[in-house]
């Protein structure tokens, strides 16, 4: 052998033993770095089996067009309300001429957006938005922008159509707050949950049920066979009456009594006591999803979102013709109220500012609203953003943006400053609807509302509290009348809680509680100034607790990323 070859092979083992050296380092080091990194994602993610174990919703179809595009910036026809004899800060009321420019824009073919000034306008009248592509822009709602000033309560205007029904329930069931200790013996309002200054609606279309004798059969286009939860493919009877893009309602019904075993799904079979309101109105759906048509291939039809609940022959289950309105939008406005005294709880007179009912792929944007009974009220929509929203002033509010009956809507950076009864609030029949990136400052509370809403999210919300004398707060609310109980359904999800405690002991442990009643609920990251116990039940899944959520802030924004990619 040469010494050019024996030097060679000299330097190849002392090279192979200085990487091999190296590896041996460097291994270890990658082997603790993937582990930091596992710790630091929730293991309902990132553990496979924990991940099938205990079911996790996917919410990113939340929002206008599934999550999947951004609120418009649109240059359509543009009708400006002044020309309509609308004139700001002159401190005349405007209602009459904006009611005249609402019906002028209301009447132009295509697109359309009512431009309204800056400045202060006086409303004592509703605004109705009865049309698809319809936009009510104002100039912002900062201290340049329009300011809507309604200095009646709408307990003061003539009685709304669309409420006659309601108004009939709270009467024949004498519906009544009666509060001993403060001498309050009163009816319930019908503007305590319903009603807005600013109302999108279909005419002549009934929104929620309150009496038997009025309600009419559905137009039923398909019986639903079977289906899975979350799946996207059902089985159906027949297709003949259903095309793709169409957007219809998937109704499931309880026929079977107080043990059926659509109240099983719901309630993944806790123990928890089932109010009778579910299973008393057998003709009427005990859940609701407003669906798009994908596909249809033979008697499947694929659907744009999961479904909530696995279908089977024992359920009855529908699809029916769901009528809404189309790419509504209001934006760019300040909506004001009076200073008032506050009665009571229910007995609220009706200082709301917007209503929106039965729209889809449609949004709320800028929107600062003050001394509101309640800011935004919902129901039957579904695919609806709301975004960038205050709500502040000395009342004391009902709901500040409260999701009734909805599907699928996204509620982004709202802001409460003022005190309110319920701050966020997931209510009857609500499901799969997103609180993201809001903050309240003021005795918050994350309200569930009972009435079979279940599979909604808390997503990367602030709270700002102060803790009971004995370290307590009781952060998760559980609302709602008892025929309607337990306060949710199964696989309600609160990801990434933020709590800043504003006074006490930085050493104290802060007990977070309140929920008793709802059960299978997803409680991943509690974090703030404190160390945090968590009590929740029945049957939680908890983890993160007073960890940090750097790696997933947003449990929403992670299943849509990973959804469109």
């Amino acid at each position: 052998m040469s010494v050019f070859n024996l030097n060679r092979n000299k330097i190849t083992m002392n090279l192979t033993r200085k990487i091999n050296t190296y590896l041996l380092l460097i291994i270890p080091v990658l082997f603790n770095y993937n582990s930091v990194v596992a710790q630091e994602i929730p293991e309902i993610i990132s553990n496979k089996t924990i991940r099938n174990q205990n079911y996790l919703p996917d919410f990113s179809f939340a929002g206008y067009h599934f999550g999947e595009s951004k609120i418009p910036n649109p240059k359509n026809t543009i009708v400006k309300a002044t020309d309509y004899g609308v004139i700001a800060n002159d401190e005349l009321d405007d209602s009459k001429a904006l009611l005249k420019a609402i019906k002028a824009a209301s009447a132009i073919a295509g697109d359309v957006i009512l431009e309204l000034p800056a400045g202060k306008l006086i409303l004592s009248d509703i605004l109705y938005i009865e049309r698809s592509n319809f936009i009510l822009r104002g100039a912002g709602s900062g201290n340049n922008g329009t300011e809507i000033f309604c200095p009646r309560p709408m307990l003061y205007l003539k009685n709304q159509e669309s409420l006659s029904e309601l108004r009939e329930y709270l009467t024949s069931t004498n519906k009544r707050q009666i509060e001993k200790e403060n001498n309050i013996d009163l009816p319930f309002s019908q503007f305590a949950w319903s009603g807005g200054m600013i109302w999108t609606q279909v005419p002549k279309q009934r929104v929620k049920s309150y009496l038997e004798k009025y309600d009419i059969a559905p137009t039923i286009l398909a019986k639903v066979i079977q289906g899975k939860i979350g799946e996207n493919t059902i089985e159906v009877s027949d297709v003949t009456g259903i095309k793709v893009g169409d957007v219809v309602e998937l109704e499931l019904f309880n026929k079977e009594g107080e043990n059926a075993p659509i109240i099983e799904a719901l309630y993944n079979k806790s123990k928890v006591k089932i109010g009778s309101s579910h299973w008393k109105n057998p003709t009427l759906p005990l859940v609701k999803q407003q669906v798009q048509i994908v596909s249809i291939s033979k008697n499947k039809i694929t659907i744009k979102t999961p479904l909530l609940l696995s279908i089977t022959p024992n359920y009855e289950a529908i699809l029916t013709e769901w009528k809404h309105l189309n790419e509504v939008g209001i934006e760019h406005i300040k909506i004001t109220f009076p200073d008032a005294p506050r009665v009571a709880h229910h007995v609220e007179p009706g200082f709301n500012g917007i209503f929106l009912t039965r729209i889809f792929n449609s949004w709320v944007q800028d929107v600062t609203i003050t001394n509101a009974d309640s800011g935004i009220l919902t129901e039957e929509i579904a695919n609806v953003s709301i975004h960038d929203i205050t709500t502040n002033g000395k009342n004391i509010a009902h709901y500040t943006v409260a999701m009734g009956g909805v599907h699928n809507v996204l509620v982004e950076k709202l802001k409460v400053y003022n005190s309110a009864v319920h701050p966020l609030s997931f209510n009857t029949f609500s499901t799969k609807n997103v609180y993201k990136n809001c903050e309240i400052f003021t005795e918050p509370d994350l309200d569930q509302h009972a009435g079979a809403n279940f599979q909604n999210l808390f997503d990367s919300i602030t709270v700002h509290l102060k803790p009971k004398p004995d370290r307590s707060y009781a952060l998760f609310e559980g609302g709602g009348a008892s025929y309607w109980k337990p306060s949710h359904g199964s696989y309600s999800t609160f990801w990434n809680i933020t709590v800043d405690v504003l006074e006490g002991n930085p050493e104290d442990t802060i007990l977070l509680n309140g929920m008793e009643e709802g059960p299978f609920a997803r409680i991943i990251g509690i974090n703030g100034n404190r160390k945090f116990e968590v009590k929740y039940g029945p049957d939680p899944y908890i983890e993160f607790i007073n960890k940090s959520m750097k790696k997933i802030p947003s449990l929403y924004e992670y299943q849509l990323s990973k959804r469109l990619n």
